[in-house]
């Protein structure tokens, strides 16, 4: 691999949500915050919405962590899955919560084992957070489930948060009137931007710096733009074209990337518009346009 040709320490641009890699870009820092204030306020369901491939779960995994390291007061539950039926999201949800209980159980019996566990933890000041990712592959029945089991609360408080991160498409999911209850729940809600131009090269300097490469910038501006353009700034269309970028350029005994080999990454993923050459359209344009003035030019002395 290209590892010690580029003096790296491991891969830059691997598809894993690693958060070691986790780059707080404003949209990020702006989710991580809301949802931070949003957790310690206790509030009902948080919504996080973004894009294929925008780095949701990145995100879901950074606040996971951040909970996790404070087990004095969170207890976490994370369902990465949730193509379940109402039991089987219950069960899930029990389990992740240090529930043992037998998977024939009853509704009744499944729903006031998860009431107790939950009383028990707020007895002990413990704030439990269930996150669901993909959530916009719930089913319609499964999401009206978790709104009814969210209804277990004491006087004073809700005894468990939700958060959802998903694709567009729970929105849609959303507005049928059906949900209407549970979106009306959603007390917060944030949509993930794709990466600007700007955004996309802090993201790659960021990338290969933590990766443990510290020469000279290894992409050249051309090769950037070239990246930024076929990408369109989603993180892992950016992470699949600097990864092949990085083989094309050490199969060919090269140091740096330059814009053909970010042009042979994108040939060689699919679904990928190769961009065009920004200048090849002006060069075209003002050559039909001398090659017309001079055809007119010299038509129209003989015409004289």
């Amino acid at each position: 691999m290209y590892l010690q040709h580029f003096g790296l320490r491991e891969l830059p641009f691997s598809l894993a949500p690693n958060t070691h890699f986790f780059l707080n870009m404003a949209s990020y820092h702006k989710a991580y915050n809301m949802l931070m204030v949003s957790l310690v306020n206790a509030e009902g369901f948080i919504k996080i919405v973004g894009e294929v491939g925008t780095g949701k779960t990145m995100l879901c995994r950074k606040v996971l962590n951040t909970l996790e390291e404070d087990k004095e007061n969170y207890v976490t539950a994370y369902i990465p899955n949730p193509v379940l039926s109402p039991k089987g999201l219950f069960l899930a949800f029990a389990e992740e919560i240090d529930i043992e209980i037998d998977q024939d159980v009853g509704h009744h019996r499944l729903l006031k084992a998860i009431t107790e566990k939950l009383i028990e933890y707020s007895s002990e000041n413990k704030q439990v957070v269930l996150f669901i990712d993909e959530a916009h592959a719930m089913p319609e029945q499964t999401l009206e489930a978790l709104r009814l089991l969210t209804n277990i609360e004491t006087e004073q408080v809700k005894l468990f948060q939700v958060v959802l991160f998903a694709q567009p498409e729970l929105d849609v999911l959303l507005s049928k009137p059906s949900l209407r209850q549970l979106r009306q729940r959603i007390t917060f809600s944030f949509q993930i931007e794709a990466l600007d131009r700007e955004g996309t090269e802090r993201y790659v300097v960021h990338r290969l710096a933590t990766a443990g490469y510290n020469g000279p910038f290894l992409f050249s501006r051309r090769a950037l733009d070239c990246l930024f353009r076929a990408s369109a700034g989603t993180p892992r269309i950016v992470n699949i074209l600097c990864h092949k970028a990085l083989m094309v350029a050490f199969g060919r005994g090269e140091r740096s990337i330059q814009i053909a080999h970010v042009r042979s990454a994108a040939e060689d993923t699919e679904g990928i518009k190769i961009p065009a050459n920004n200048y090849m359209p002006v060069f075209i344009t003002l050559g039909g346009l001398l090659a017309g003035a001079a055809i007119v030019f010299y038509f129209g002395r003989f015409s004289l």
